[in-house]
């Protein structure tokens, strides 16, 4: 067993490459400034090959978020998008439903004790 522990994470390290991770994790991956970082040879490897990996901007008209909701109010949402879907919505997902919930609700009706 010993042999076996000895080796462990072998393959992990031979598939990351930590400069590639590092680069990853702090964002510099995606980020313009990213030409002038170091060349990996993976890197290195997919400019010979001619592949060359251009950074995306990130879009400005929408942001990823984290909510929290209590889960009976989920499997709710949940169900309605189902519903949504076998009326023909087929593009009915949770955002959308949120977003359409958004139109919809007058503030002047919100219980004071939310």
């Amino acid at each position: 067993m010993a042999a076996r522990d000895e080796g462990a994470g072998l393959g992990a390290a031979r598939v990351l490459d930590g400069d590639e991770v590092q680069g990853v994790l702090s964002g510099a991956f995606y980020s313009p400034a990213a030409a002038a970082a170091p060349v990996t040879s993976r890197g290195r490897e997919a400019r010979e090959s001619g592949v060359v990996k251009v950074a995306a901007e990130k879009p400005s008209h929408y942001k990823v978020i984290c909510i929290s909701m209590y889960t009976k109010d989920l499997e709710r949402l949940d169900e309605m998008v189902e519903e949504l879907k076998s009326k023909g919505l087929t593009k009915a997902n949770r955002s959308a439903l949120i977003r359409a919930a958004l139109d919809q609700v007058d503030l002047d009706k919100v219980p004071r004790g939310m």
